[in-house]
């Protein structure tokens, strides 16, 4: 299980977590999207309306619903996502008061038998108690880096951040990687701010660069990944190394494609 968090908006987190999901179901892999952010956005762009998300992650936390009612389908084979209802915007005040707060996420996973290969939480920009319940109930957290100036100073706090939940909630919990995002080899920033991150983070920063792509927000806007709108664009390829890259980093296993009779 892997969570997509960075507590500094418009850096492309959402749209990550909606093309890494996708990218991963083409694989053939099973992938569950949760999206945990009461702005909805990963809901709005795999296609769900707000009339469909009369049940989803808030009655999820806060409703013990099971994960098999509330998953819907999208347009991509093997992907589904648990929607962001409209009553997910108050969970935040009513954890505070509730057992378990903030294990509410991992106790609803760890009572399904998903039958999911990856499951995905597309978290808010904070460091709130819904964030906390994604970073307590994942492996791993993917951190997608917007490369522009300031970017590398939000990130040192959510590292931290990471750390004291490992000790204190999640010992398993790890960076699983960092992703450059908005990345423009004509802008000599985005060269600074890559070659920094690696500097700095090392192996953690992964390979693959999601650039800067029209593409990439015109698949949204009309509810799908970018691979579905236009799987030929350079946004859509770079999703899907990143998802190469994932399945590498993560050790997962694809289905074997069958061989061709002669």
């Amino acid at each position: 299980m892997l969570a997509l968090a960075n507590q500094k908006g418009g850096v492309g987190k959402t749209t990550t977590a909606i093309n890494l999901a996708a990218g991963l179901a083409e694989r053939g892999l099973s992938v569950l999207l949760v999206d945990l952010d009461p702005q909805g956005n990963a809901s709005t762009g795999l296609g769900v309306g707000y009339d469909a998300r009369r049940q989803g992650t808030y009655a999820l936390l806060m409703d013990d619903v099971a994960m098999a009612d509330l998953a819907q389908d999208t347009e991509i084979p093997g992907l589904k996502i648990i929607a962001a209802d409209t009553e997910l915007a108050g969970a935040e005040l009513e954890l505070v008061m509730m057992d378990r707060r903030e294990f509410r996420l991992r106790d609803a996973i760890t009572r399904a038998a998903s039958g999911f290969d990856v499951i995905l939480i597309d978290c808010p920009p904070s460091l709130g108690l819904l964030t906390l319940n994604a970073l307590v109930a994942s492996d791993g957290v993917i951190v997608p880096l917007q490369c522009e100036f300031f970017a590398l100073e939000g990130i040192s706090q959510l590292v931290r951040t990471v750390d004291r939940v490992r000790r204190a909630f999640n010992s398993d919990l790890h960076v699983a990687g960092i992703v450059l995002t908005m990345y423009d080899r004509r802008n000599n920033l985005s060269e600074l701010v890559a070659a920094d991150a690696r500097s700095f983070f090392g192996e953690q920063v992964m390979e693959t660069l999601i650039p800067r792509n029209i593409r990439i927000s015109e698949a949204q806007s009309h509810g799908r990944s970018v691979m579905a709108y236009d799987g030929r664009s350079s946004g859509a390829m770079a999703y899907q190394a990143l998802a190469d890259e994932v399945i590498a980093r993560n050790g997962l296993k694809t289905p074997r494609k069958k061989k061709a009779r002669a």
